[in-house]
């Protein structure tokens, strides 16, 4: 590659112990981006930069050490199992949580492991980066001991800029051996961190594409987007945009003053999924100097709907 770089970050330091192995750094000409990063729980994305070198997510934190930065999952997802014999023919809902790194209402917490990665650097300013993860059932009885419950491919294509660094997300699920059913529950699907400073709590500013200012007046309600700005490390001010794909059909927001950002559809709705199906959904990122209106967020968005458009 000849603009980008992506390798593993082989010198973590000793209190990074959320990291369960190296980062894999995503660089476009020698300035760090992002990176792929897994947990015990989850693979995620942290660090995020703006084009200036702010961060923009938090990791682990102390309140919430599961909403780790950029990650996918949901607290609500069943499998309709058939019992072995002498029970066959008899199907039951094997429930789990792949959300926090605890039972979460009786549901046991699941893995999504990052098994693979591919790059390829499609432009000068370009970069996809095609992951493949396994959504791992939590140790128990039966044939279910410990399986793979789905794959994901999750693909993160990366545009970084002069104002603002984009990143795309699109994750397809499928299940494996068993039907799968998502929800209706207010945690999942993408969720964004807020990094301090940024929060609404220690002074940021909050607004959607409807002019919208506070959590209150956007939760349960539809926008084409979030944006989350605030003053950071040496009073620069910078921020992060999160976009709905069309995909989302236009879903309920779901976000708080303390600093999450969630994108998900199933709010209010159980979404199944059988075997030989895929869930197959995306969200943008848009991590930026400055604030909404200094990093064009409105154009940026017609240019992204102008795109996602166009494809097939």
């Amino acid at each position: 590659m000849n603009n980008f770089s992506v390798a593993s970050d082989t010198l973590s330091p000793p209190w990074e112990d959320t990291v369960k192995s190296p980062r894999l750094k995503v660089k476009w000409k020698n300035r760090v981006i992002t990176a792929l990063s897994q947990s015990d729980y989850r693979a995620y994305l942290y660090p995020v930069f703006t084009p200036a070198g702010i961060p923009v997510t938090a990791e682990a934190p102390v309140d919430h050490p599961h909403q780790q930065s950029i990650t996918v999952g949901t607290d609500r997802l069943d499998c309709i199992v058939e019992l072995p014999e002498p029970y066959s023919n008899t199907f039951v809902e094997a429930t789990y949580n792949f959300w926090s790194n605890e039972t979460y209402s009786g549901r046991a917490p699941g893995r999504i492991v990052g098994t693979s990665i591919e790059s390829t650097e499609m432009t000068s300013n370009h970069i996809r980066l095609v992951q493949s993860l396994e959504w791992q059932s939590p140790p128990q009885w039966g044939e279910l001991n410990g399986a793979v419950v789905a794959h994901e491919t999750r693909t993160i294509d990366v545009y970084p800029g002069e104002v603002a660094n984009i990143i795309d997300i699109r994750s397809q699920l499928c299940p494996t051996n068993w039907d799968i059913l998502i929800g209706p529950t207010v945690h999942s699907y993408f969720t964004v961190r807020i990094a301090d400073g940024l929060r609404v709590v220690d002074g940021g500013m909050l607004v959607d594409s409807e002019g919208r200012k506070s959590s209150k007046e956007i939760r349960g309600q539809r926008a084409d987007w979030v944006d989350c700005s605030g003053k950071t490390v040496y009073g620069h001010s910078a921020g992060v945009a999160v976009f709905h794909h069309p995909s989302m059909d236009n879903s309920l927001w779901h976000l708080d003053d303390w600093g999450k950002v969630s994108v998900n559809p199933f709010i209010e709705t159980r979404k199944s999924i059988a075997c030989g199906e895929a869930l197959d959904l995306s969200v943008r990122i848009v991590a930026h100097d400055g604030d909404a209106t200094d990093a064009r967020i409105v154009e940026i968005h017609d240019d992204f709907i102008e795109a996602t458009s166009q494809q097939p």
